[in-house]
C-alpha cells in the first residue's frame, strides 16, 4: 500500500514550489505542546496551542468547522505543493497520504541522525518542527476537507458518470485504509524506543527541543487526528459503515471504520495505561495523590480528550462509555484473568496491580472534572465508576489478599478523593464498614513513615472532639490537607470521613442514615465490646462521634452510652480513661448544638466519684492510686475543655462538679493537686467570663450551633450562680483548709483569687460564714492574715491589685470584723513579705525554686503596692515618687516609702493630724517585731538577719518623732531591747555593724523630742553607744577597724547639724565616762584603741561647740598626766590639739571660758599630788592656747602655795623650777609672775 514517491513527482496541478511556501505562511494549526508558558507554572492548566486550548475538542464535539480560518482559498499548500482545496484529497489520497508518510519518516530519519552538538541544535530545532507542522498541517486539511465536502455514500444512477465521482464514493474507503496505514506506520506508543520516550520528562532550556521531542509528540498528534478523522467520518457518514474494500480483497479480513476506531481507540488506552503504569512503579505510596499518571501536560490532554470524546459518543450514539472501555481494560489486572482481545498488548510488569488501578481510576476520575475548556468546574461532567469500585473495595478488603496498612491506606485514599468527586453510595459505604467492623481493634500503623505512622491516640476529649470534626468535614481535593492525609491519618480515619460524606449528602432526608444505621448497631454487643482494645475503644469512640455528628445526636449518643455500659464495672483504669474521655466529647457535642447535658453529666459524675472515693481511702495501695489518677486526671482535663467550650454554662454543666471533689482534693499527692488547682482555677475562669458577659449583654450570649432565644437578664445572671454553688461547696473549704501550709503552691494562691474575684461578682453564691463581705473576708483569709507564708500572699495579692473595682468595693466596704483600711492591710502585707522573703531559703542558705519565685512575684507586688492612691499620693508629698517606667526593687521601694511616711508626719502640725499618721503608720507595719521573730530565733539566714536589722534600722531612723510619741514609743523600747539589747550578740556581728548607725541616729532623735520618756531614752543610746562601742573596739589600735566603727559612722555627718552635735557630745560622753576612767594610776583597757577613736570622731567633724568639744578635755589631760606609753601621748596630744585649737577658735579674741574651766577643775584635782606631771600637761595647753592657761595663773600660783604649805617644809624647787619653766611660756604675764615668785 505504499509507494516510493519523491519531491521530483509533479501533481496534477502545479510544480515544486519550494520557494513560494516560505512567503505562504499558514495559520498553526493545534498540536500537543507542553512548552513552558508563562502563568501556566500550575499543572492542571494545558497548554493554549492544544486542542483544547483552541477549541478543536469543543468544535469536533459540536460538529463544527475543525479550522474556520484555514483552507479558505481556492488551493493550499501542503508538504511544499499547492492543491485544489476542494478536491485534492478526492483526487490524489494516496498521494498526499504518501508525502505524509514520506515526511514523518524524515522526521525518524532526522532523529536517528541527529547528535548531541549544542551547535547543531538550533538547525535541528527548527529542521524537526517544520517537518512536524507540515504532518500537522496536512491532518488538519483532512479534518477540514472531511467536515466542509464529504458527502454521505449515495447509490449511484444507472447511466454516465462522472471520473470524480466515482473517486469521491471510493474516498471514505480509500481514506480508512490510508488511516489504518498511518497507525501501522507510526505503530504504538508502548513500542516507542526509549531514546525518544525519555523526551516525555525532558525540561529544555529555552525553546529548543531535539527532534526526538518533535517525533513524539508528532506521534501523539497523529494517534488523536486518527481517532478525530474516524468520529467525523462517522458523523458524515450518519451511521453508515464504511469498509477498506481494498484491505479485505487482499487479505479477507473485514475492516471498517468502526472497527478501526475501536482498535486503535483499546491500543491507545492500553498504551497510555501501560505508561502510566511505568510511572506507578517509582512512586511512594506517601506522593501517590500528587503524584500523576501522565509524563507530561501533552498526555494528560490526550487523556481529557479520550474522556470527552468517547463520553460523548456514548451519549450520541450509544456506544461504550468512558469507564466501559477502563473496567474492561483494568479487570483482569485484579481479578487475574486473561487480558480481552483488543487489549491484550498491555503490560503486566507492574508491582502491585491492585493499587495501580486505585491509583489510576482516581487520577482518571479527577481528569474528569475538566470541562472541554480545559478548566476545572464543579459541573459533573464523567459519571462515577461506583460498580468498578466496589470490586477494587473487595479487593482491598479480601482477607485472603493478606493487604497490609500501607497498602489500604493508599486505597481508602483513593477511595475517599472518589467519594469527594462522586459522592459516596451505600455499597461504598456498606463494604468499607464490613471489613473494619471486624478489624476494629487493630492498629492500623504503617511502620516505616515513623511517628507520623503511628495511631492516633486523643488525649483529651477535646481533641477526640476535634478529630471526629475533622472527619466529618475533609480537607478539598487538592488541599495540602487532602494530599498529605496518608501521613496524618490512618486507613479508619479515612473511612469515617467516607462515612461522613455519605451521612452528609444533600437531599437525602435521613435515607442514609436509616441503610446504615442497622448495619453498625447490629455489630456491637456485651461480647464484642469486652473484646474491644483500648485502640478499638478509641476507634468505636470516634465512630460514635462521626455518628452522632452526621447523624442523629441523641439517638446515637444514647446507644454508645448503652454500649459503653456493656463493658466490666472494674474495667482498667486506662480504659476509664478513654470511656471518660469520650463521653465529655459527647457532652462537648451536646454543648455544640445547645442541648442540655445534665442526664449524660450526672452519669459521668456519679463514676467520678465512686473513683474519688476509692482514691481517697487509706487502705487503697499506693501503686492502684497512682493508676486510678490517670482517669481521674482525664475527668479534669475533660471537664475543663467542658466549660470552656461552654458560651454560657446554661446546660447543666455544674452536675460534673459534685462531691467527688472533695474526696479526692485531700488524697492529692503535690503534682496531682497542681493539675487538680489548675482545673478549678479553668472553672473559675470561664465562670467569670460567663457573668461578666451575661453582664455587658443582658443575656446570655449567643453559642455555638442551634440555641434558644437568650433569656431574661435576671435569668442570665442566674445562670452561673448553680456552677458557683458546686465550687463553693466542693472545693473552697479545702482550699480555706490549705492557706497556712508552709509549702504553698502558686496554684492555691491563683484559686484563691479566682474565688475572691467569684465572690467579688456573684456576693450572693458565697457561704453564709464569709457575708456580708465576702471578697473581703477572703482576702483577710488569703492575704492578710500574718500567719500566711510570703509565697502565698506574694501571689495572691496582684491578682486583686490589678482590679481596680475590686479595690474600690472593698476599700468602700471596710470594717466589720478586720480592723484597719484595705490600703493599710494592703501595705502590712506588702511589708511583712518583703521583711520575710528569706525565710524560705535553704538550710545551708541556698536559693530555693519558690525562693526565685517569691523573688518575682514580691517585684510584681511592690510595683502594685506603689500604685495604691493612698501610697502614691504619700509618696507625690514627699517628693520620692518612682519614675513610671522605673522598677523599684522590694528593699529600696520599702526605704522609699519609710522615708516618706516620715517626712509627712514631720511636714504636719495640727496634733490631730500627727496622732492618726501615727495609727496609720503602726498598721503599715504592723507586728514588725513578730514578723522578724524567727531570724532573730535562728540567726539565720544571714540574709534574713541583715534585712531585718536594716528595715527596723530604717523605721528607728526615719520614724523617730513618731515613734517617740506616747502610743509608738513601747514598740520603740521593744525593738532596742529586741535588737540592740539582746541577752546575745552572737552571730549578728554582720547586721549590727550595718544597721548600728540607723539605730544611733534614731535614738538620738527620739530621745531629744520624747516629751515623756526623754531620760530613758537618753539613757538606752548611752547604754546602746557604750555597748557597741565596747564590742566593735579592737585590743589595739586598728586604722580599719576604727574608721569603720559603727557608732563612728552614725556620728560622722559633713556639715555639722544641731541633731548630729548632740549625738556626738553623747557618744563623747559615754566615752569620757566609760573608756577613760582611770582607776588610780591604771588606765582604762585598750586606752590607745579608745583614743584613735576620739581622735577619729574629732577629726571627721568639724564641731566647734566648746561645751561639746570640752567633753573629753578632762581624759586628755590625765592621760597625758598619767601615760608615757609613746602611742597614747601621741594620740592624746592630737585630740588635745584638736580640742584647745577649736575652742580658742570659737571664743575669739578672748580665753574660752570652757577650757579654762576644764583646766581649772585639771588643777584642783591634781594639787599636790601630780603637780610636776600636772605642770608638764599644762605646758603644752600653754603650747596651743596661751591665753587659757594665763587666766590660770593666781589659781597656779595659789596651789604651788598650798602645796608647799601642806608639807611644811617651806620652798619646794623642784616644783617652783617646773612651775617657773610653765610661767616662762606664758609671755609678760608669766614673766611677772616669774618676777613675783622670786620676790615672796
Amino acid at each position: 500500500m505504499e509507494e516510493d514517491i519523491s519531491q521530483s513527482f509533479t501533481p496534477p496541478v502545479s510544480a515544486f514550489a519550494g520557494d513560494s511556501h516560505c512567503e505562504l505562511t499558514p495559520l498553526q494549526p493545534p498540536c500537543f505542546n507542553c512548552t513552558f508558558e508563562p502563568g501556566r507554572e500550575d499543572t492542571r492548566l494545558l497548554s493554549s496551542d492544544g486542542y483544547i486550548g483552541r477549541g478543536s475538542l469543543k468544535r469536533l464535539l459540536l460538529r463544527l468547522d475543525p479550522s474556520p480560518a484555514n483552507f479558505e482559498g481556492d488551493t493550499v499548500d501542503i508538504f511544499g505543493f499547492s492543491w485544489v482545496t476542494e478536491t485534492a484529497l478526492v483526487e490524489s489520497t494516496k498521494l498526499v497520504f504518501g508525502l505524509f508518510r514520506q515526511t514523518l519518516l524524515k522526521l525518524e530519519m532526522l532523529v536517528q541522525s541527529s547528535s548531541h552538538d549544542f551547535g547543531q541544535a538550533s538547525s535541528l530545532h527548527y529542521e524537526a518542527g517544520d517537518l512536524r507542522h507540515q504532518c500537522m498541517l496536512f491532518l488538519q486539511y483532512v479534518k477540514v476537507f472531511i467536515h466542509r465536502y464529504l458527502e454521505p455514500i449515495c447509490p449511484l444512477e444507472e447511466g454516465f458518470r462522472h471520473h470524480y465521482e466515482e473517486l469521491e464514493t471510493q474516498l471514505p474507503s480509500l481514506l480508512l485504509e490510508e488511516l489504518f496505514g498511518v497507525t501501522l506506520l507510526i505503530g504504538r506508543l508502548k513500542d516507542i524506543p526509549d531514546n525518544i520516550q525519555s523526551t516525555f520528562i525532558m525540561q529544555p532550556q529555552g525553546k529548543l527541543f531535539p527532534p526526538s521531542w518533535h517525533l513524539l509528540h508528532l506521534y501523539l498528534d497523529t494517534h488523536w487526528s486518527v481517532l478525530e478523522i474516524l468520529h467525523l467520518l462517522d458523523q458524515k457518514m450518519h451511521g453508515q459503515v464504511v469498509y477498506a474494500h481494498q484491505f479485505v480483497n487482499l487479505t479477507g479480513e473485514n475492516l471498517t471504520n468502526n472497527s478501526l476506531f475501536e482498535e486503535h481507540l483499546c491500543n491507545l488506552l492500553s498504551d497510555l495505561t501501560s505508561l502510566a503504569m511505568d510511572k506507578y512503579n517509582k512512586v511512594r505510596p506517601t506522593e501517590a495523590l500528587t503524584s500523576h499518571h501522565f509524563h507530561c501536560t501533552c498526555t494528560k490532554e490526550l487523556w481529557i480528550l479520550l474522556i470527552h470524546l468517547l463520553e460523548h459518543r456514548s451519549k450520541v450514539l450509544q456506544t461504550q462509555s468512558f469507564w466501559t472501555y477502563m473496567n474492561m481494560l483494568l479487570l483482569p489486572l485484579i481479578s487475574g484473568r486473561p487480558q480481552a482481545q483488543q487489549y491484550s498488548g498491555l503490560k503486566t510488569h507492574c508491582k502491585d496491580t491492585l493499587g495501580f488501578t486505585w491509583w489510576l481510576v482516581t487520577h482518571l476520575a479527577e481528569l474528569g472534572e475538566y470541562s472541554q475548556n480545559g478548566t476545572l468546574e464543579n459541573e459533573k461532567k464523567l459519571e462515577n465508576n461506583w460498580s468498578f469500585v466496589r470490586e477494587l473495595l473487595r479487593s482491598t478488603c479480601d482477607p485472603k489478599g493478606g493487604l497490609q496498612e500501607e497498602q489500604i491506606r493508599f486505597h481508602v485514599h483513593c477511595c475517599l478523593t472518589l467519594c469527594l468527586l462522586w459522592k459516596p453510595n451505600t455499597a461504598t459505604v456498606t463494604t468499607l464498614w464490613e471489613y473494619y467492623s471486624k478489624n476494629l481493634s487493630g492498629s492500623f500503623t504503617v511502620p516505616w513513615l515513623g511517628v507520623s505512622g503511628l495511631g492516633i491516640m486523643c488525649k483529651t476529649p477535646m481533641a477526640l472532639f476535634e478529630q471526629a470534626r475533622g472527619c466529618c468535614f475533609p480537607s478539598p481535593l487538592g488541599s495540602l490537607g487532602h494530599t498529605q492525609l496518608y501521613r496524618s491519618a490512618n486507613s479508619f480515619h479515612m473511612f469515617l470521613r467516607v462515612l461522613a460524606l455519605y451521612l452528609a449528602q444533600d437531599n437525602a432526608g435521613g435515607a442514609p442514615w436509616r441503610q446504615i444505621k442497622g448495619r453498625v448497631y447490629s455489630k456491637f454487643h456485651q461480647r464484642r465490646m469486652q473484646e474491644l482494645s483500648e485502640a478499638g475503644l478509641m476507634n468505636f469512640l470516634l465512630l460514635f462521634m462521626v455518628l452522632a455528628r452526621q447523624a442523629e445526636l441523641e439517638d446515637v449518643a444514647c446507644r454508645a452510652c448503652e454500649l459503653l455500659a456493656l463493658l466490666p464495672q472494674n474495667s482498667p483504669p486506662a480504659q476509664r480513661s478513654l470511656l471518660w474521655r469520650g463521653q465529655l466529647a459527647l457532652l462537648l457535642l451536646f454543648q455544640e448544638r445547645g442541648l442540655d447535658v445534665g442526664a449524660q453529666a450526672s452519669w459521668l459524675a456519679a463514676a467520678f466519684s465512686k473513683t474519688a472515693r476509692e482514691f481517697y481511702l487509706k487502705t487503697t495501695e499506693p501503686s492502684r492510686r497512682l493508676a486510678l489518677w490517670g482517669p481521674l486526671g482525664s475527668y479534669l482535663e475533660g471537664v475543663a475543655e467542658v466549660f470552656e467550650a461552654s458560651p454560657s454554662l446554661g446546660l447543666s454543666e455544674e452536675r460534673l462538679l459534685n462531691e467527688g471533689f472533695g474526696l479526692l482534693l485531700p488524697a492529692c499527692r503535690q503534682s496531682e493537686l497542681s493539675s487538680a488547682l489548675g482545673f478549678l482555677q479553668i472553672v473559675l475562669r470561664e465562670l467569670r467570663r460567663v457573668h461578666q458577659r451575661s453582664v455587658q449583654t443582658g443575656g446570655s450570649a449567643t453559642p455555638l450551633g442551634v440555641r434558644p432565644p437568650p433569656p431574661s437578664s435576671s435569668t442570665a445572671k442566674e445562670l452561673p450562680l448553680a456552677v458557683a454553688a458546686a465550687l463553693w461547696a466542693h472545693f473552697f473549704p479545702f482550699l480555706r483548709s490549705m492557706r497556712l501550709s508552709m509549702t504553698p503552691t502558686a496554684q492555691l494562691a491563683d484559686a484563691a483569687a479566682g474565688f475572691t474575684l467569684l465572690a467579688f461578682d456573684l456576693p450572693s453564691s458565697a457561704p453564709q460564714d464569709l457575708q456580708p463581705n465576702p471578697a473581703r473576708s477572703i482576702m483577710q483569709c488569703f492575704g492578710w492574715d500574718d500567719m500566711l507564708h510570703p509565697l502565698l500572699v506574694t501571689r495572691y495579692l496582684p491578682h486583686l491589685l490589678q482590679n481596680s473595682e475590686l479595690l474600690s468595693s472593698v476599700s468602700s466596704g471596710s470594717g466589720g470584723a478586720v480592723s484597719g483600711s484595705s490600703h493599710a492591710l494592703y501595705v502590712r502585707a506588702w511589708f511583712r513579705c518583703v521583711l520575710q522573703q528569706h525565710i524560705h531559703k535553704n538550710s545551708d542558705g541556698t536559693e530555693s525554686r519558690a525562693g526565685k519565685a517569691l523573688e518575682e512575684q514580691l517585684l510584681e507586688l511592690t510595683r502594685l503596692v506603689l500604685r495604691l492612691p493612698e501610697v502614691d499620693s504619700l509618696l507625690q508629698r514627699a517628693g520620692l515618687q518612682p519614675g513610671a517606667s522605673s522598677k523599684l526593687e522590694p528593699r529600696p521601694a520599702l526605704e522609699m516609702f519609710i522615708k516618706a511616711l516620715g517626712c509627712e508626719y514631720s511636714r504636719l502640725q495640727v496634733l490631730s493630724e500627727r496622732t492618726e499618721m501615727v495609727a496609720r503608720a503602726l498598721d503599715y507595719i504592723g507586728d514588725v517585731m513578730k514578723y522578724i521573730k524567727p531570724y532573730l530565733l535562728n540567726k539565720c539566714p544571714q540574709e534574713g538577719l541583715l534585712l531585718a536589722y536594716w528595715a527596723v534600722g530604717c523605721l528607728v531612723k526615719h520614724w523617730s518623732p513618731l515613734l517617740a510619741t506616747s502610743k509608738a514609743q513601747q514598740l520603740l523600747f521593744n525593738m532596742v531591747n529586741g535588737l540592740l539589747l539582746p541577752n546575745s550578740l552572737s552571730g549578728l556581728d554582720k547586721a549590727l555593724r550595718d544597721s548600728l548607725p540607723l539605730y544611733i541616729q534614731g535614738l538620738s532623735i527620739a530621745a531629744s523630742v520624747s516629751q515623756s520618756q526623754g531620760t530613758y531614752l537618753k539613757k538606752q543610746l548611752c547604754d546602746v553607744i557604750a555597748k557597741y562601742l565596747d564590742h566593735f573596739l579592737p585590743a589595739m589600735p586598728s586604722a580599719g577597724a576604727v574608721a569603720n566603727h559603727p557608732v563612728l559612722l552614725a556620728a560622722c555627718e559633713a556639715t555639722p547639724t544641731l541633731r548630729g552635735g548632740t549625738l556626738r557630745k553623747s557618744i563623747l560622753q559615754v566615752i569620757s565616762d566609760n573608756f577613760l576612767q582611770f582607776k588610780g594610776h591604771t588606765p582604762p583597757p585598750r586606752l590607745a584603741t579608745v583614743l584613735a577613736f576620739l581622735l577619729e570622731l574629732l577629726r571627721r567633724n568639724s564641731d566647734s561647740d566648746p561645751a561639746l568639744l570640752t567633753v573629753p578635755l578632762p581624759s586628755l589631760l590625765r592621760c597625758l598626766m598619767l601615760v608615757n606609753e609613746p602611742q597614747v601621748r601621741k594620740t592624746s596630744t592630737d585630740a588635745l590639739q584638736l580640742v584647745i585649737e577649736r575652742c580658742s577658735h570659737f571664743a575669739a579674741e578672748a580665753p574660752c571660758d570652757q577650757t579654762v574651766t576644764v583646766l581649772r577643775s585639771f588643777v584642783e584635782q591634781n594639787e599636790g599630788i601630780y603637780d610636776r606631771q600636772m605642770y608638764s600637761v599644762l605646758e603644752i595647753v600653754a603650747l596651743l592656747d596661751c591665753r587659757a592657761v594665763l587666766v590660770l595663773i593666781p589659781v597656779l600660783s595659789l596651789s604651788l602655795q598650798n602645796t608647799e604649805h601642806k608639807r611644811g617644809l617651806g620652798k619646794n624647787t623642784t616644783l617652783r623650777n617646773a612651775y617657773r619653766k610653765l610661767l616662762t611660756l606664758l609671755g609678760d604675764g608669766g614673766q611677772a609672775e616669774i618676777i613675783h615668785l622670786e620676790e615672796d
